[in-house]
């Protein structure tokens, strides 16, 4: 995502670069609003692809219309040098000076030397499909003048230089001298380059997008902000209508999603198979009692393995998994839709799993995260599609932990007597002597017929006994309820969920509202 256009006074944004987009491209006016100036300024935007795939279709006159650099033997990439006006290369749109060639028909030219991509294009056929992306440091070669020395080498003085253009713009054949340009009445007129002008640009890869004001709870209308792990942000882009903020919040937000899909495939391969993540995304912490004065906070959250991971900022290596803020055991962790917010969902989803389902409106959608002794963490997201997401990842991560771990003993009391319950996924519940392991009672999660609880640390359950179908009751104490309630809540769910594949959508909150709607 680049912006255009008169760049704001505060120079820190004003780096080089473009976002490594992989799924969608747009473009679009926006107003970059100054907080602290308080002065508006109009930018064009373009959500980019980090590799573009461009089909080209060969002319009579003027060939593919474009120039190469470069070569692996030179230990420096393809790069498209020129591009000549109105050629096949430049009514495509879509091909730029500085564009390294990554394939030419389906081939992997990464590692290829100059002449085998000049060969390759030269004899590609009629309609030429080649994969770029467009890298920023090439410049450094491409500016040095045509008949300069290259740099030694082996081949014939016939062999074209890696640092000369190798002319495709006249039927793709091939010359190590100046192509000649498309004629001009005018003898010395510039050759024509289409390059990149972007202001500045924001990476996406982990980035966060936010609608609060810094610190509250407030949001802006029609405006958001992208902020990019390194620091860098867009500013406040506004926009002329709810329909095109939704529009844009919804593309950034899918490509966001999708670069962290690769970063979640990548981390995966240096965790072991039951430590691999499962989901993980930016979400908006609410701080502070409801009904007060609330702040808002970014956090960042992960569902790898058998825990639930709260960081400041994203992991970006092995060792910073043990720096989160907070981290919680799965099954002791219930995941609670604020229903409330539903009607408001936000935004299609695209590519995030959820096809068929549409959410309209506009966010935050709030989810809250119960824990142990009785806490509890409240978060929101800005489209209805991520709200579904984590839910549906809460499952699916804490059904694929139950089944790994299959038990969990809790210590608990009754009556001065220490005991042991055991949670079993196979066996159900059993209660044994801490001492003597003496099993005093064993029930199945089916016999469960009820249970309450006094909110501090006693419980009651109520099973059916299967030979005189009469209720027995058994009391327990725990010294944190609140866990072992939620851990019972996961191992029945579990249990439902393998036995009925259609449990977890029947479970899912975000899918009723959509589906009564």
């Amino acid at each position: 995502m680049s912006a255009e256009g008169l760049p704001p006074p505060a120079a820190p944004r004003g780096r080089p670069g473009r976002l490594p987009v992989p799924v969608r491209t747009k473009t679009g006016v926006a107003l970059l609003h100054d907080e602290a100036s308080g002065n508006t300024y109009a930018v064009r935007l373009k959500l980019a692809k980090e590799h573009r795939t461009v089909t080209l279709r060969r002319q009579t006159v003027g060939g593919l219309g474009l120039s190469i650099k470069g070569g692996a033997e030179y230990r420096v990439p393809v790069v498209i040098s020129k591009i000549f006006k109105d050629h096949a290369a430049d009514q495509t749109g879509m091909l730029f000076i500085g564009d390294a060639i990554l394939q030419v028909n389906g081939i992997n030219v990464d590692n290829a030397a100059h002449e085998e991509v000049v060969h390759l294009l030269r004899n590609a056929g009629d309609e030429v499909t080649v994969t770029v992306e467009h890298l920023r440091e090439a410049p450094s070669f491409l500016r040095l003048p045509l008949g300069s020395p290259g740099p030694p080498s082996a081949h014939s003085s016939q062999a074209s230089s890696p640092l000369f253009d190798s002319g495709l713009h006249l039927n793709g054949s091939s010359s190590h001298t100046a192509p000649s340009s498309p004629p001009s009445p005018v003898d010395n007129e510039p050759k024509y380059e289409k390059r990149w002008l972007d202001a500045w640009s924001v990476p996406l890869s982990m980035a966060r997008i936010s609608r609060y004001r810094a610190g509250a709870e407030k949001l802006r209308s029609d405006t958001f902000e992208v902020l990019a792990l390194d620091g860098m942000s867009t500013g406040l882009l506004q926009f002329p209508s709810t329909q095109e903020h939704a529009d844009w919040l919804g593309a950034v937000a899918a490509n966001i999603h999708d670069l962290m899909l690769q970063t979640v495939e990548m981390t995966n391969k240096c965790c072991s198979p039951c430590d691999q993540v499962m989901h993980m995304g930016w979400v908006s912490e609410s701080l502070g009692d409801a009904g007060c004065s609330q702040t808002v906070r970014p956090r960042f959250l992960a569902l790898k393995g058998p825990s639930l991971y709260v960081f400041s900022t994203p992991p970006v290596s092995t060792l910073d998994w043990v720096r989160a803020e907070k981290t919680y055991n799965l099954c002791e962790v219930l995941f609670k839709v604020d229903k409330p917010q539903l009607p408001d969902a936000c935004c299609s989803r695209t590519n995030l799993g959820f096809q068929g389902l549409d959410f309209g409106g506009q966010g935050p959608h709030r989810f809250s995260v119960m824990v142990g002794h009785g806490g509890s963490h409240s978060f929101s997201v800005e489209l209805g599609s991520e709200l579904a997401e984590w839910e549906a990842s809460f499952q699916r991560a804490t059904f694929t932990e139950v089944q790994r771990m299959r038990s969990r003993t809790y210590v608990c009391s009754w009556r001065g007597r220490t005991l042991c319950l055991t949670v079993d996924f196979t066996l159900g519940f059993t209660c044994f002597d801490s001492k003597t392991k003496n099993v005093l009672w064993r029930f199945k999660f089916s016999q469960l017929k009820g249970s309450s609880d006094d909110g501090k640390s006693r419980i009651r359950l109520l099973f059916q006994n299967l030979d005189t179908k009469q209720i027995e009751m058994k009391e327990l104490e725990f010294q944190d309820l609140t866990a072992v309630l939620h851990c019972v809540h996961s191992f029945m769910a579990a249990k439902v969920a393998s036995v009925d594949a259609t449990f977890m959508d029947s479970q899912s909150v975000t899918r009723k509202f959509m589906y009564s709607s």
